[in-house]
């Protein structure tokens, strides 16, 4: 394995209230849940711990509240080795919380942002160093814009890669996009950004976002794998998904964004990069919870020389 690489991850901390269900309400309705569940998340948390657990030294930026879910949230981070002492700790907000309802083998999510609202752009003034000799730069969409857009300023101006991971889905800007190295959004996130139909081929709607600048964009299609493509190409590069038992897919696109990241971040082609993500976050939806779920280097490399070996006993 290469220099461990180091990544900066800029983005939410949430306590997850997560309530397991035969299936979900309909509307106006009330359903028995069978389980709840109080457990550490929000998508960069989530990430930072992903890129933790496969080896990368990583720093986490954001805010949390002083109370209870703070205290457990930064416990969790430096329980896998990240580094915490550039996340902000608020007496005036509370931790963010994001409900999760598990019900026929998927699951529906409701944010409320808390002390995540507060990561604001003069914050990462005083990590700019951090920044600057960082690998790879890691931001979603649970932070304020604001805040995401001064965060790539600052990475592109010390040449630090940056990769977004555009969710939750909103509208986002040709200036951002263009400034984007990598690109991670799901079919209907490509959509939205794309302003087409989510029914619309995925070729179109990357060749699209490439248009608008973007360097490369590696759209998730869930069990179905990835479809990638970089800007100079124009042909699009799948990659298949693996069966694996599902328990909890929370975490997928977690997963896949930590296994990506810090694929690229050890130099690695795109593609090598996304065929190890798609491999991590196989790996973690056969886990519960979405940080229980991301797999250790040792895990992954394991799990799939596993699978290799009795592919191979079958052929024979």
């Amino acid at each position: 394995m290469n220099q461990r690489p180091k990544i900066v991850v800029i983005g939410s901390l949430n306590m997850d209230l997560v309530v397991k269900a035969v299936r979900a309400p309909k509307r106006g309705e009330t359903v028995l849940g069978e389980e709840i569940h109080f457990i550490p998340g929000g998508k960069g948390a989530n990430q930072a711990i992903g890129l933790a657990r496969l080896g990368a030294e990583t720093t986490m930026i954001g805010a949390v509240g002083s109370d209870a879910f703070g205290v457990e949230l930064m416990k969790a981070l430096q329980a896998d080795g990240v580094n915490t002492s550039t996340v902000k700790v608020l007496n005036s907000e509370a931790t963010g919380v994001a409900s999760i309802l598990l019900a026929e083998g998927d699951n529906s999510i409701v944010v409320v942002p808390g002390a995540n609202a507060q990561c604001l752009p003069e914050d990462l003034d005083r990590y700019e160093g951090i920044i600057s000799e960082a690998d790879l730069v890691l931001l979603q969409l649970e932070i304020p814009l604001v805040t995401v857009e001064y965060a790539i300023k600052l990475a592109r101006k010390h040449g630090t890669p940056v990769m977004l991971n555009p969710a939750p889905a909103q509208s986002l800007s040709q200036d951002l996009l263009s400034q984007v190295d990598y690109l991670t959004p799901n079919r209907s996130e490509l959509a939205l950004l794309a302003k087409m139909a989510e029914e619309s081929a995925i070729d179109q709607g990357i060749q699209r976002l490439l248009e608008l600048g973007v360097s490369c964009c590696v759209t998730t299609l869930g069990a179905e794998g990835v479809a990638f493509m970089e800007l100079g190409t124009s042909t699009l590069a799948n990659i298949s998904g693996y069966m694996v038992p599902v328990v909890d897919t929370t975490g997928a696109g977690d997963a896949f964004n930590a296994g990506l990241a810090f694929a690229l971040a050890q130099k690695k082609s795109i593609r090598e990069a996304a065929e190890f993500a798609v491999k991590v976050s196989a790996l973690a939806v056969t886990k519960f919870g979405a940080q229980g779920g991301m797999p250790s280097l040792a895990e992954v490399e394991a799990y799939f020389r596993r699978a290799v070996d009795e592919e191979n006993r079958h052929l024979k």
